[in-house]
């Protein structure tokens, strides 16, 4: 499954009648796959799992893109319309806005969710209990460390954070174009521990895209005797946030040993976590 698909299923999904329809040859597989939709599942059964999965991810969103979601896919209960132009028009109504305003922020809405949909399909063979990131910018270097545990038996490899295809492992494990191999493989519920250290070009940010369950993660900066003028957290934000200008992120402040320390708990799949710079002076 990818980006794509799932976009245009959703854009599908959108017309005529949306969730209070008659959704079952509607629903298409990617759609089906990112909100566990099984072949033995009714109407009824399909309806409420799409619109639980599309709201649990709309409160992601934007409020004002959150708000013409929900109304596009008639999940919002004063815009079950039954035509979707019809609806577009309901939510320009209630954003003083014209309705060509409203289709672009649905199109883009759909992006987004289509983004943070993928990481549920992902296999649910392994999660992070705790994942730490060290760049050390005097010497461009990254550490990373991972404790992973095995949701289910014969698990034995899982993906780098951020890490390049060839670094130094320290232990755990080798390495495989970005990939970390086990030595052998865990059986449910056992924990795994690894760590490589790996050389980079200078950044401007470092962040983290869970795309499995993540309990905590921690991040350390280390920019040396002359610290960049402004350092800004993104916690939850979207991929598209991480250059974009106009998106603020909360403050740091770099302490007398030029490090940030930041983190984060129970992170949410698909979106980033970490923090971006400026240039230093």
């Amino acid at each position: 499954m990818d980006r794509a698909e799932l976009v245009r299923e959703l854009k599908a999904l959108r017309k005529g009648r949306a969730l209070t329809g008659r959704v079952e040859d509607r629903v298409g597989p990617a759609l089906r796959s990112a909100c566990h939709v099984s072949e033995s599942d009714g109407m009824v059964t399909i309806r409420a799992k799409v619109t639980d999965r599309l709201s649990e991810l709309a409160a992601h969103l934007p409020e004002d893109l959150r708000e013409v979601a929900l109304a596009a896919f008639a999940i919002t209960p004063e815009a079950r319309h039954p035509l979707y132009q019809d609806r577009v028009k309901w939510a320009a109504l209630r954003a003083d806005r014209d309705p060509r305003t409203v289709r672009r922020r649905v199109d883009e809405a759909i992006e987004l969710l289509a983004e943070l949909a993928l990481p549920a399909a992902a296999s649910g063979s392994w999660h992070v209990t705790s994942l730490t990131l060290a760049l050390v910018l005097d010497e461009p270097c990254v550490f990373e460390q991972h404790r992973v545990v095995a949701d289910q038996d014969g698990f034995r490899s899982f993906d780098l954070a951020v890490g390049a295809a060839e670094g130094m492992v320290l232990y755990g494990g080798t390495l495989a174009k970005g990939t970390v191999e086990l030595p052998a493989p865990l059986s449910r519920g056992e924990s795994w521990e690894f760590a490589a250290v790996f050389p980079v070009e200078p950044p401007s940010h470092l962040v983290y895209v869970p795309r499995h369950r993540c309990e905590a993660f921690n991040l350390r900066l280390r920019f040396g005797k002359e610290g960049p003028p402004e350092v800004l957290a993104l916690d939850g934000a979207f991929e598209r946030d991480v250059s974009d200008p106009r998106y603020r992120g909360r403050t740091l402040q770099v302490d007398a040993a030029g490090e940030v320390h930041l983190q984060f708990r129970h992170l949410t799949p698909g979106l980033v976590y970490g923090a971006r710079w400026a240039d230093q002076p």
